[in-house]
């Protein structure tokens, strides 16, 4: 099945008024993403901007995708609370099915895309009010009003690997969440407006449709018991950061893999600043 990457570089470029560059685990984790997928399960482009597109033409990336396409520049939301919106604007510009995945997530076996109903998330998540607050909880331009037809007591479903089949799900999907990131009088909270928008939604617009969504794994199961399909480093990124031998053995052990398993990026990952260091 084809699948999406996407970087949307604006809110990293707003957050640290700097040119646009990954750490060095984020390269790690993009090549395994890009080439494991490539490798077991179909085609995968890159969805970015014309900063994120100049990045990967530097650095050699480019080479790990099917193709790089630069169609974020024009994402008109506020990349300060909706920081993840690239990825709701991404999907909208493709036609189900599709397959979405984050940069830091790695599906390692090949899935039965023909016995995945209407939409596959990675995982659903509970509704904590401090990160799914209540409907009143939103401050909304005047005339926005929210679907009267959504359960509001549905999971959210996390979304960092989220398979979509129904191209009306789709749609409507993608529409209602930019309609709402668009309504949005809020300027600073970086979390709940972006979760609901992003994940919360698509449970409730596709319940609205009457269409189930499954869950690949669980929580327990991803970070306790162990999940040996998927790795999604996500929770990992602080510790590397605070932890420098953590850090050094994660992208040491990440590059000998990717040079054994695709040795034609050995030329490649030595060229790149932040990973000089590992050669």
């Amino acid at each position: 099945m084809d699948a999406i990457h996407i970087n949307w570089t604006k809110p990293f470029i707003n957050k640290f008024n700097r040119p646009y560059e990954l750490e060095d685990f984020e390269v790690l984790t993009t090549i395994l993403s890009a080439l494991k997928w490539r490798e077991k399960n179909g085609n995968i482009t890159m969805i970015t901007d014309k900063e994120g597109m100049e990045y990967y033409e530097k650095t050699g990336l480019t080479e790990i995708w099917d193709d790089v396409q630069s169609i974020l520049d024009e994402v008109d939301v506020n990349p300060d609370v909706f920081w993840a919106a690239g990825k709701i604007f991404a999907l909208k510009s493709r036609t189900a099915p599709t397959a979405m995945i984050d940069t830091d997530f790695i599906v390692w076996e090949s899935i039965d895309f023909d016995a995945l109903s209407d939409v596959t998330v990675i995982h659903f998540e509970d509704l904590y009010p401090d990160v799914y607050p209540p409907r009143g909880h939103f401050n909304m331009k005047a005339g926005y009003e929210f679907d009267s037809g959504f359960d509001w007591g549905l999971k959210a479903c996390n979304t960092a690997f989220c398979v979509i089949k129904n191209d009306a799900l789709l749609k409507y999907y993608t529409e209602t969440s930019v309609d709402f990131m668009r309504n949005a009088e809020e300027k600073d909270d970086r979390l709940t407006y972006m979760v609901f928008a992003e994940q919360r939604l698509l449970n409730m617009c596709a319940g609205k449709m009457n269409i189930r969504v499954n869950a690949f794994s669980d929580l327990g199961r991803l970070f306790k018991d162990g999940e040996n399909r998927f790795t999604h480093t996500w929770g990992m990124k602080q510790q590397m950061r605070d932890n420098g031998a953590l850090r050094y053995d994660f992208c040491r052990r990440c590059i000998n893999r990717i040079v054994h398993e695709y040795p034609h990026m050995y030329e490649v990952m030595k060229n790149i600043e932040v990973l000089k260091q590992y050669f």
